[in-house]
Parts: C-alpha cells; structure tokens; sequence
C-alpha cells in the first residue's frame, strides 16, 4: 500500500483535493440514498453506499494507471479512439435504457459486468485530446479553414451532433469547451468567429423551432423547451415542472448557515434525483453555506491548480491538453451548482467527485488522471517530431515523437 503512495506522481494538490471530494461524497450519498431506497424501492441504502465506494476505488484505479502514462502517448491513443467513440455514439442513439426514471437512448450496458456506460462522457474526453493534438500540429502553420474542416471540424460535428438528440446540456458544454480551447490553441480567429457567428445562427434557429414547432425535433425537445421556459419565466410554468426547483430551493433555504446536519435531510425524500443533479440542495441543507461554500471553494482549488499545471507544462499539447480535459470538470461543476441556486436552467449534469453514477465518475477520474501525467515533471519534456507522421498511432504510442 505505501508502495502504491510512493509512486504517486505529478501535482499532490490536486491530488489532495480529488481526495477529500471523493471522501466527502460518502455522506451526502449515503443520506440521499433513501430516496432510491423508500420512495422508489430500489435495494439498500448500504448496497448504493458499497456500490458508490466500489465506483469510486475503481475511478482511482483509473486514475492511478492513467497518470503513468507519459503525456505525448494520448495523441496516439485520440488517434485510436476517435473512430471507436464515434461508433460507440452512433450505436447508442439504437439503444433504449432507462435509468433513475428516466428513459433516453444516453448508455450502453456493458457486457459481463452489467455496468450502464454513458458513451457521451468518453467521447467528450477523447474529442478534446484530438483536438488538443490537432491544435499542435498547426501551432507553427498557417492553414486555411478548408483544410480544417476535415481533421477537426468534422469530428467535432460528428461528436456534437451525435449526442445533441439526447443530450442538449453536454452538446452544449463541448461545444464551449472546442471553442475555448481553439481560441487558446491559437487557431485563427477570423475562422473561429466565423464558427460562433455560424454557431449563434443555426442556434437561433435552433431555438424558433423549439418554441414554434417542437414535434419536428428529437422526442427530449419538448423537455428542453419545458425546462428553457421555466427558467425565464417560473411564474407561467407548469407546476410539475416547476415541482423540483421549488424542492430544491426550499431545502437551501432550510441549510441556512450551518445546516440540519449529516442525514438530516426532508428534501432528500421528495427531490426525484437527489443523489444526482441535485445533489448540491441536499448538501446545503444538510450543512448549510458553510459546506456549500466550502465545496466551492475545493472546485475553485481544482481550478487553480488545474491551470498552474497547464502554466508550467513545457509543451504545447500538454498546455492544451490540461485545459480541454480538466476545465470542463470545474465547468460542470459551477453548472450543477447554478441549477440548484437558480442561476441556470435544469440541465442533468452530474456533480463532479460528489454525485452518484458510474461512467460520470470514471471518465472524470480520466480526465483527472490525464492531468496528473501533464504534471509530472519527469514526462513533461519537449517533444520533437523529427519529420515524423504524427497520423500513424504506432509511432506515436512507440514513442518516436
């Protein structure tokens, strides 16, 4: 065991931080579980306590294998796993799963270990290290945007739209996240803004459709257009609609300062996903502003300490590389957050590290581990290319570039 500690590598506080989130999130999963347990008459509260833990030691096991991996390997592996993720989209949008009550075509049940695996997560993931890697490429290249199209708008197209029918929210996030992360890649700016004027069109279009004739879009159309209206306008809402948010603002207002107290808890039983996307009201009524605000406060640590890995990698793609995979773990984050409190609308975005899930956890341990490898000073070299074709994931992964 204090092997495994010693080999450890790359930025501890992060480290630190990761841990004292996962150690946290016991207590509000535990609590909320009865919700599943006497309202839904789903297993144990001890059986989902276990099964998070179990989650959780395999998210580290992640984690822990991926941070050995040195940096410049990733380029190989996008390379690799670009085709299969966007199969993998493509056969989920053939797959009808449902799950905590909700039925959407989101998850793949993997075979053997009958595990739910939400393909969204891997793909949002390997899209931002294809891109980080194409981004390197052009760094010292003067390109135009048709020759962009295919080795990076393309795939992203393919990903965003891919996922959009059944998830809008994670759509929506990557999306930001290419956008950030071609804007610092230094991608040229007259294409990128071209992409976002393009993107505010099709987006306002997107929107008149929604409100004047949703029956054309995917089924979860109407879902977001309930959800887009109840933030603008709560007072015209429907009441069901509206039910979860007032739930949810209710046990915030309950916490006060201090909270109720670890289980203590009324809003746990009558929130629909308190052990998920709205996690975050059960933990302020259970510890007040105090806790929330002490769990902001570890996301903002994480931040910090995500862009000081960046600031001090000494390569570009591992410089772009931290930010596309570990921004959006904040991002996600300050969103759960902002539904609860009424700052955004509903969106079904986990809690990064705190809520219960499965593949949420292991693609955030991912991410993590990702830029845990961009911080160990010992991978962290410049990389040279010597001529080689950074297309051909053999040399990559053998190391000779």
């Amino acid at each position: 065991m204090f092997a495994i500690f010693k080999n450890l590598k790359g930025d501890k506080a992060i480290w630190g931080v990761v841990a004292l989130l996962a150690l946290f999130s016991f207590l509000p999963v535990y609590s909320a579980s009865t919700n599943l347990v006497y309202v839904n008459g789903d297993g144990t509260t001890l059986g989902h306590l276990v099964k998070h833990a179990v989650l959780l030691f395999l998210g580290f096991g992640i984690i822990y294998a991926v941070h050995r991996i040195p940096t410049h390997y990733f380029k190989g592996l996008s390379i690799i796993a670009m085709p299969i993720v966007i199969l993998l989209l493509i056969y989920t949008l053939t797959v009808e799963t449902r799950i905590g009550g909700v039925t959407a075509n989101r998850w793949i049940k993997i075979p053997l270990v009958g595990v739910n695996f939400q393909t969204s997560t891997l793909a949002a993931v390997v899209l931002m290290i294809w891109i980080a890697r194409y981004l390197t490429k052009i760094k010292d290249v003067k390109i135009t945007f048709k020759e962009s199209i295919l080795p990076l708008w393309l795939p992203v197209a393919l990903v965003v739209l891919l996922i959009l029918p059944e998830n809008f929210s994670t759509a929506a996030i990557i999306c930001f996240m290419v956008l950030v992360l071609c804007f610092l890649g230094g991608y040229p700016l007259k294409y990128l803004f071209a992409m976002v004027a393009t993107g505010i069109i099709f987006a306002g279009m997107f929107l008149f459709v929604l409100f004047k004739a949703p029956e054309v879009l995917p089924q979860r159309a109407g879902t977001w257009k309930s959800r887009i209206e109840t933030f603008i306008h709560p007072e015209q809402a429907d009441r069901d609609d509206l039910h979860q948010l007032t739930l949810a603002q209710i046990a915030v207002a309950e916490g006060g300062v201090v909270g109720k107290g670890a289980g203590k808890s009324v809003m746990k039983n009558m929130l629909s996903q308190s052990t998920s996307d709205f996690i975050f009201a059960i933990i302020i009524e259970e510890y007040g502003l105090l806790g929330g605000g002490a769990l902001l406060f570890f996301y903002l640590l994480l931040l910090f300490r995500i862009v000081v890995v960046a600031h001090s990698s000494k390569t570009v793609f591992s410089k772009l590389l931290v930010i596309g995979v570990g921004l959006p773990i904040v991002f996600q984050a300050f969103i759960n957050m902002a539904v609860v409190v009424q700052l955004f609308p509903v969106t079904g975005q986990p809690l990064p590290l705190i809520s219960m899930g499965g593949t949420s956890i292991w693609m955030t341990c991912m991410a993590i581990g990702i830029v845990l490898s961009a911080s160990n000073k010992k991978e962290n070299l410049e990389e040279q290319s010597h001529g080689i074709d950074e297309t051909n994931p053999l040399k990559v992964l053998s190391g000779q570039i």
